[in-house]
């Protein structure tokens, strides 16, 4: 049997609809695809009992609001049942949740299709250390399930294997279900506070607290979630946020009511509701708004410009920025006195140059990673490993913020980072940055004042049309070294007007494999299925722009970017073009 799956360490996706089609919401699956579901419960299982030493490991099984995710996880419940595991089935929950939850126990299966289209599903897999396995233990689970599925007589005794489960432990399983998603939120919140407080001393967080909520309290804030039916609706936002004296307004709790991707052309549905609260409150709080995508490990944001008296929808490298910017001043707040405090960011290779910018004042080093959020994971806890103190990293270029001790993106904290910033006023974060930017400070600033204080870029967007190509060659390590071909013989012919319109005197070719980035590379060819990116660097030999390509892990196209310094929208557009022209050509 042919998976059709794409099995990335991000996540293992198709279409699981039993129609074939992305769009449909049924949520009925194939015989087959129950097959292959009960399959991956079984290399999970082999593979977490071997490296726990455990015969019945306790694994969390959890979902997001997709229609076909009941499906799966019947499926896979009765593998696992099967096999001995102890599933603690939490129903419909959050990345970030099940992954806070795993830790107490020995690993997690979460069925999840992220930001996909809502006929498609996937899933995750992870043992206690907070996120998903790295590539070389998926790369195992991979070999193993091709091992099944490419054997109809194995596959079809696992299934007759799966079928003939103890239906008593299916029913226990289910009974618990309610007390099994209890544990896994309060697990949840007791992880989030130590994530936003960077502390797991409870009175540490006790007094952090009390002065946070203090600021809101006596100024008023509120926050807008348009949950779009995602898994984040079930989970602890609404009783977190008033919790600590935020008044929050929902949005779709309970349907999927658009594309699920948390970009700009979904993210208006968020602006809307704000603009709708101001609309009939001019007294009304909601300063900033957020939308998850369906695993709820990823929230991209919207605020109220006070100046403006409008909703403004900020671009996922902005989102991330303003996180950096919040985490590094609040490590330095923290810990500033401290002689061995050696801060740093780690970020995905097409993150903007923005995040080095921002680092450099604040004295951090900015260590770059492949795509994939393992690999900025992984590549993090290298970087702590030898003595760097890394607080916050992710993707900038879908807004995905990670904040250390968390292995996964997760918008509470990226909400509450700004909240930080803008509560903290006194010797604050913002003030910080503006001492250390010699940016003059004002103390009745608003996020406004803050955006404006960043320094400026423009980027390609992630969901943008121009930011997705189709090409027919799959092998990337072919394509890149005929790019590299085409992008030198073309250098030679334009380099002297590129140097008068954009004062590009020069460039260098950078490559990311997994965890390790690779400087001044003379052959494309060696990033493979990694990144590969040009720096257009200036006389001075500083970096002004860049342009960046990859193939998707989880999706069958080839992603393509440009960052260029300043607001310098034609350059940007026009260097993305020259970008593509140059991988259609090295495509033929």
């Amino acid at each position: 049997m042919k998976t059709n799956m794409i099995l990335s360490a991000s996540g293992w996706r198709k279409v699981f609809a039993a129609s074939g089609d992305e769009q449909d919401h049924s949520p009925e699956i194939t015989e087959q695809d129950w097959a292959l579901s009960a399959a991956c419960a079984s290399v999970f299982f082999d593979y977490l009992s071997q490296k726990t030493g455990q015969e019945c490991p306790v694994i969390a099984l959890g979902r997001d609001t997709r229609p076909t995710g009941t499906a799966i996880a019947g499926a896979m419940k009765y593998m696992l049942v099967k096999k001995g595991a102890l599933v603690q089935d939490t129903g419909i929950c959050s990345a970030p949740e099940i992954m806070a939850y795993a830790k107490k126990l020995d690993g997690f299966i979460y069925i999840s299709a992220s930001h996909n289209p809502i006929g498609h599903n996937g899933i995750k897999f992870g043992i206690n250390d907070g996120g998903v396995l790295e590539a070389k233990e998926n790369a195992k689970l991979v070999e193993a399930l091709l091992a099944i599925t490419e054997d109809d007589a194995k596959l079809e005794q696992l299934v007759k294997d799966a079928r003939s489960c103890s239906s008593s432990t299916l029913h226990e399983i289910e009974l618990n279900e309610k007390s099994s998603k209890h544990n896994a939120l309060r697990a949840y919140e007791d992880f989030i506070c130590q994530t936003i407080t960077d502390s797991d001393n409870k009175e540490h967080q006790k007094d952090f607290f009390e002065m946070l909520d203090g600021q809101i309290r006596s100024k008023g804030f509120g926050v807008v979630c348009d949950f779009n039916g995602s898994s984040r609706a079930r989970c602890i936002d609404k009783e977190f946020f008033t919790s600590h004296g935020i008044d929050f307004y929902s949005l779709n709790e309970d349907e999927i009511a658009h594309e699920i991707i948390p970009e700009a052309e979904n993210l208006v549905y968020v602006a809307e509701g704000m603009e709708d609260l101001h609309r009939h409150n001019k007294n009304c709080n909601a300063l900033l708004g957020y939308m998850p995508d369906c695993d709820g490990d990823r929230g991209n944001i919207v605020y109220w410009d006070q100046n403006e008296g409008k909703p403004v929808i900020l671009k996922a490298q902005e989102v991330f920025s303003l996180s950096v910017l919040a985490e590094l001043t609040y490590s330095i707040w923290k810990n500033g006195g401290d002689a061995s405090f050696k801060p740093a960011v780690a970020v995905n290779c097409p993150t903007s140059m923005r995040i080095d910018e921002i680092c450099r004042v604040l004295g951090a080093q900015v260590f770059r990673a492949e795509v994939g959020e393992a690999n900025v994971v992984n590549l993090a806890r290298e970087k702590r490993d030898e003595g760097w103190n890394v607080r916050i990293l992710g993707e900038g270029s879908n807004g995905g913020t990670i904040t250390y001790p968390s292995s996964v993106r997760d918008p509470l904290n990226t909400v509450f980072a700004i909240i930080k910033l803008l509560m903290m006023r006194e010797d604050g974060l913002y003030e910080i940055w503006c001492k250390k930017a010699g940016i003059e400070y004002k103390p009745d600033f608003t996020l406004t004042d803050v955006l404006e204080s960043l320094p400026v870029y423009t980027t390609t967007g992630v969901s943008e049309s121009r930011a997705i190509l189709k090409v027919k060659n799959t092998d990337h390590a072919k394509l890149k070294a005929a790019f590299q071909k085409a992008f030198e013989a073309d250098w030679e012919k334009k380099k002297a007007d590129l140097k008068k319109k954009y004062g590009i005197a020069g460039y260098e070719a950078v490559i990311t494999n997994g965890t390790k980035e690779t400087r001044e590379v003379s052959d494309y060819s060696l990033s493979g299925k990694g990144g590969l990116k040009i720096i257009f660097k200036d006389d001075a030999g500083s970096p002004v722009a860049f342009i960046w390509m990859r193939g998707s892990g989880t999706e069958p196209v080839f992603r393509i970017m440009c960052d260029v310094r300043g607001d310098n929208a034609e350059e940007e557009k026009a260097l993305l073009a020259w970008e593509t022209e140059l991988i259609q050509k090295a495509d033929m």
